[in-house]
């Protein structure tokens, strides 16, 4: 006769899972409240101090060209490889990094269409738009070119919109672009289309640099970038600040709102992944396939599915033939230039002034003299095919 076990085991009931639940949930509420704390009370620290320790614009530009002129060898004078066969050292937390991101990604598109909440949905394409928004007028049109300037209000927004991207601080974004502008298609490129499509889409984010990429970024003027007291906040902090906005923040709210932890979560990391490989299309796609209506001798192409991806950074052609232009691309006004619409809200309300743009001439000129005979969608040009040839 089989005794019966002394211990029993009793499924949970459906109270008992909520309850737990509970507890987790305000355990990561705390945790986030914890930080948003610690952000408002070194905002303010950061405020009573900088008055004391502010270093001056004229200052850190001359610190920054000092530190250039120690660190220049004679070999910088010579013109940077192309592709020179150098020894790739692997960064295998970046390659455990992305393979989660994808495989998260995936998974979290999945879900989105299956299980995730209404609320969950629309949250996650707020933070795709502010995402991009803090991607392409933040880091790229006003740190990285300056191509209009921005009230500190402004610039707090787009450095916090930038942190929702989780792409390194605004100083390595801004010295890489303006390498890549600098010294296009030579190792001195962080993400050299002539190392393959690959290598310029996200293998670049995988190796060490290249020596001659290191070596080079000492020549690329960063000084209004350290004299900024907003990107060097961002830089300061950045071991929280990143994660408490590119994570904790986006993965809360939807939690908060009633969705589960795993749509929450996930759903982030899916927006995490499109944001990123739209960046690294404008690195790859637009540097080998498309249309150059501006300059032909250049690598940078125009392609029109990934301008309305983007919200307008898809007119790469134009960009590389005019890098101080607010648009980034010719009209920039159209209906798929997004992000221009939202720059010019900005300066209607006063938050952006001094916006840069290419006269209608200079960019006719530069379109008969080194574009490619199309128009600013790609379509046969005749006008500009006829003055070429005068």
């Amino acid at each position: 006769m089989k005794q019966e076990s002394e211990y029993t085991y009793n499924e949970p009931t459906t109270a008992e899972i909520y309850s737990r639940q509970y507890v987790l949930k305000n355990i990561f509420l705390y945790i986030a409240c914890a930080y948003a704390v610690y952000l408002c009370l070194t905002s303010v620290i950061w405020r009573s101090l900088s008055n004391k320790k502010k270093i001056s614009f004229e200052k850190s530009k001359e610190m920054c060209l000092t530190k250039n002129m120690e660190q220049v060898d004679e070999s910088i004078n010579k013109e940077p490889t192309i592709a020179e066969p150098y020894k790739r050292e692997y960064i295998m937390k970046n390659i455990i990094f992305f393979i989660y991101s994808y495989i998260g990604g995936l998974y979290g598109l999945y879900l989105g269409f299956t299980s995730a909440t209404w609320g969950t949905i629309i949250f996650t394409l707020i933070s795709y738009f502010l995402t991009i928004l803090g991607l392409t007028a933040g880091a790229h049109r006003l740190f990285s070119h300056k191509s209009f300037k921005a009230t500190k209000p402004l610039q707090v927004f787009l450095m916090l919109c930038h942190s929702l991207a989780y792409q390194r601080t605004l100083v390595t974004w801004v010295r890489d672009h303006r390498l890549h502008h600098k010294f296009s298609d030579t190792d001195a490129d962080p993400h050299n289309i002539s190392r393959g499509f690959f290598f310029s889409h996200l293998g670049w984010l995988l190796v060490k640099n290249h020596p001659e990429m290191v070596k080079r970024r000492e020549m690329v003027d960063m000084s209004d970038v350290y004299g900024n007291e907003v990107v060097m906040f961002q830089k300061r902090h950045a071991q929280w600040l990143l994660p408490l906005f590119g994570i904790i923040i986006p993965t809360t709210i939807p939690w908060v709102l009633g969705d589960n932890f795993s749509n929450s979560w996930h759903l982030n990391i899916f927006r995490y992944m499109v944001t990123s490989n739209l960046t690294f299309l404008t690195n790859s796609l637009l540097h080998s396939w498309g249309y150059k209506p501006y300059d032909k001798t250049v690598s940078a192409c125009q392609n029109l599915p990934l301008i309305v991806m983007t919200m307008g950074e898809g007119f790469h052609n134009y960009h590389h033939a005019f890098p101080w232009d607010y648009r980034t691309g010719e009209l920039g006004n159209n209906s798929l230039n997004y992000i221009t619409k939202v720059i010019d809200g900005f300066e209607k309300v006063g938050l952006a002034f001094d916006l840069k743009t290419a006269s209608e001439g200079v960019v006719e000129e530069r379109k008969r003299r080194t574009g490619d005979g199309k128009d600013l969608w790609g379509r046969e040009n005749k006008e500009v095919r006829l003055r070429s040839k005068l």
